[in-house]
């Protein structure tokens, strides 16, 4: 039985299909039930075989559902059509279907009188299916006095508020995990002990030799230590955009003024995550974790990315003396990590209903864009990074830009000043090939 407004039509294969689908809805609901909140498969008793067995019942159990939703969906479309054409049969009994007469009921002009003269026609009625040919028929129907909208009336079409913008990572991702400070200098400039160690006068070829004081015999003379410092600095760099926007756009649409204001820090911020992780930190880029010279460095191989990040973590505790905080990774390569499972079937990284944050070996994951799609990186940003600000963001708008002003045209530019500092190197690791 089908539903039209105040009609109903009798489909007994409409009724037939649904409650077809309603059943086959119910046999896997009460399948996913027995299984429980884990999926464990062996709670599920009525179905025959071990989990792959079972998995591959359900998946063809899905499977029919979806050909019975697609045929409810087919008999749907015949029912509409059916209750349609039965509402305009009762409407020319009544004689309140004349024709080209707006509808009392629904306010609604039938347009389609052309399709209805051939429905009515011999054309059609002595038409043999599968003959390949018919009667001939003419259509009576005077086209020149036709009123449609392109001789007539345009229909009025208002634009909606929506805007829908091109997809782009999210915002200030990578730059959270910085500790920011301000600096009011060009460079940030700071000293790094570069040699630490113990010359031993003594030659005795200690087998602990750390770098350390020396262990020294009784009237032995003392081990020199060797320190240096080297000055270190990371310049200041811009991130910059700029945009032309006439003073009519402005003034006709209020919503793009907040559109500019919003989507030109956007581009500002969004370079400033990338470059905080790639950035060559050759003029003008900063300098990114990426190419941090002296960062611990551990190759994919033949491991896999959770045994990959491990060892690159176990460097950095080791000679970094330092505890990783965090770790970027595209979300293309967290993929095979989340995805990973047990020959059974279970997954080793968490189920699928686990709500995030997503940790490894402890270390929460960040998945971003903004680091390079064949590379982790991981390290002890929180104590031994830093992004420092000579400027923060900045919005200016003038029309004194060249012959802006004579245009009638606004010149909108955002930039910002800053540079990323990493005060050990080793306190951070890549992982590459992924």
């Amino acid at each position: 039985m089908y539903n039209d407004s105040d009609r109903v039509v009798e489909f007994p294969a409409l009724k037939e299909a649904q409650e077809k689908l309603d059943a086959k809805r119910k046999s896997l609901a009460d399948i996913l039930s027995e299984a429980g909140p884990e999926y464990d498969m062996s709670r599920v008793k009525s179905l025959q075989g071990d989990t792959h067995a079972k998995v591959a019942e359900i998946g063809k159990l899905n499977a029919e559902i979806d050909e019975c939703k697609s045929k409810v969906d087919e008999y749907l479309v015949v029912a509409r059509a059916a209750a349609a054409a039965k509402k305009g049969e009762e409407a020319a009994e009544s004689g309140d279907g004349a024709e080209h007469e707006v509808e009392r009921k629904g306010a609604r002009r039938r347009w389609f009188d052309m399709g209805e003269e051939f429905v009515k026609s011999a054309a059609l009625k002595g038409y043999t299916p599968g003959s390949g040919i018919g009667p001939q028929a003419h259509l009576d129907i005077d086209l020149k006095t036709l009123f449609q909208t392109t001789a007539g009336w345009e229909p009025e079409d208002l634009r909606t508020g929506r805007l829908e913008l091109t997809p782009q990572r999210p915002d200030v991702h990578v730059a959270n995990y910085f500790p920011q400070t301000t600096t009011t200098m060009s460079s940030v400039v700071y000293m790094e002990e570069t040699t630490f160690g113990t010359t031993d006068p003594n030659d005795n070829d200690d087998p602990t030799a750390d770098g350390l004081a020396l262990m020294t015999a009784e009237g032995g003379t003392y081990g020199e230590a060797q320190l240096a410092l080297t000055e270190r600095q990371q310049p200041v760099r811009k991130i910059a955009v700029w945009l032309p926007v006439t003073d009519e756009q402005f003034e006709d649409e209020p919503r793009a003024r907040d559109y500019v204001n919003n989507r030109l820090p956007y581009m500002v911020r969004a370079k400033l995550d990338s470059q905080l992780l790639q950035g060559t930190g050759s003029a003008p880029q900063m300098l990114g974790a990426e190419n941090v010279v002296g960062i611990q460095t551990q190759a994919l191989g033949s491991d896999s990315v959770p045994d990959a990040i491990y060892k690159a973590a176990r460097k950095i505790r080791d000679n970094g003396f330092a505890e990783p905080n965090v770790i970027f990774i595209a979300p293309s390569k967290w993929e095979n990590v989340r995805l990973l499972k047990t020959a059974d079937g279970v997954y080793i990284w968490g189920h699928p209903s686990m709500p995030g944050p997503f940790t490894m070996w402890g270390i929460p994951v960040v998945e971003t864009t903004a680091v390079t799609s064949t590379k982790a990186v991981l390290g002890d940003f929180a104590n031994f990074s830093e992004l420092a600000m000579k400027r923060g963001l900045d919005v200016q708008v003038t029309n004194s830009h060249g012959s802006l002003f004579v245009e009638g045209k606004l010149a909108i530019r955002a930039d910002l000043r800053a540079t990323a500092v990493f005060y050990r190197p080793k306190a951070f690791g890549v992982v590459t090939g992924l």
